[in-house]
């Protein structure tokens, strides 16, 4: 069962040097207080997996000197453009960039999801990503068609951070339609959620919330964190803090310029 911690710095002591942490994108569920709480405890080496893609959170990560490898479909912050922080650090050589696609994304972390090694995936042929991920993405036929598949290796994060809405006392944590925050943590070694609220009843028995209810087998930890998606949205509680958005992308591109006059 989820355990209920005080503080943010208690949820995320579990991420250590190191760690493969999946992150959901931008439009889904952004632990953005627990990533604060998380850059304040200076991390080194951690492999980020978007699910499928990273936005703000990774390039705050990367900002603050704590990533070394960026497994992701994309990486960047919507219609503001591209990440600052990300691309310096790419420029630079500072992190490693393991491309990959929403499906194979999706595929690897399904393959563990489901106790297999690999996942097919078929869009991937002909793509000069096949020349990049050779030692994780291996082409190889359908056994039953014959036809040619590319097989994604399981991916196995350490660690699945995100934001809901709400949990119960049991430590279920509804997600409602983003089905990616299940997936992500089904596929985890550990769970680490924050929640606008704790509510009184039992999410997996109402019939309205049940079929969005991440069960507490799948959660490690909840925190309580009103507002803790925030500057970003959260899908039915608030949206983006435009403004505040928008300051961090300007200082941002200021100390990527700064730094490289």
């Amino acid at each position: 069962m989820a355990r209920l911690v005080e503080t943010l710095e208690d949820l995320v002591a579990p991420i250590r040097d190191g760690s493969v942490v999946a992150l959901p994108p931008d439009y889904s569920g952004c632990a953005m207080a627990a990533i604060r709480a998380l850059i304040g405890r200076r991390p080194r080496r951690l492999h980020l997996v978007g699910v499928p893609s990273l936005g703000f959170q990774g390039d705050m990560l990367i900002a603050a000197g704590a990533v070394a490898i960026v497994e992701a479909a994309a990486v960047g912050l919507g219609e503001r453009g591209g990440a600052p922080h990300f691309e310096r650090a790419i420029r630079e050589g500072a992190i490693e960039m393991r491309d990959a696609t929403c499906p194979a994304i999706h595929a690897g972390l399904q393959a563990t999801e489901r106790g297999v090694g690999s996942m097919p995936v078929a869009g991937i042929l002909g793509s000069d990503l096949l020349l990049h991920r050779a030692a994780d993405w291996i082409v190889a036929p359908d056994p039953f068609t014959g036809r040619p598949t590319v097989q994604v290796r399981a991916i196995r994060p350490d660690v699945a951070l995100f934001h809901a809405a709400e949990a119960d006392p049991a430590g279920n944590v509804w997600v409602g339609v983003r089905r990616e925050l299940m997936t992500m943590a089904h596929a985890s070694r550990r769970t680490l959620v924050t929640v606008e609220r704790i509510v009184e009843r039992d999410l997996l028995a109402d019939d309205r919330t049940g079929a969005g209810t991440l069960p507490s087998l799948y959660v490690d930890a909840i925190a309580l964190a009103p507002g803790g998606a925030r500057p970003l949205g959260l899908r039915g509680e608030y949206g983006p803090d435009e403004a505040d958005l928008s300051r961090y992308v300007a200082e941002a591109r200021l100390a990527v310029g700064r730094r490289a006059a």
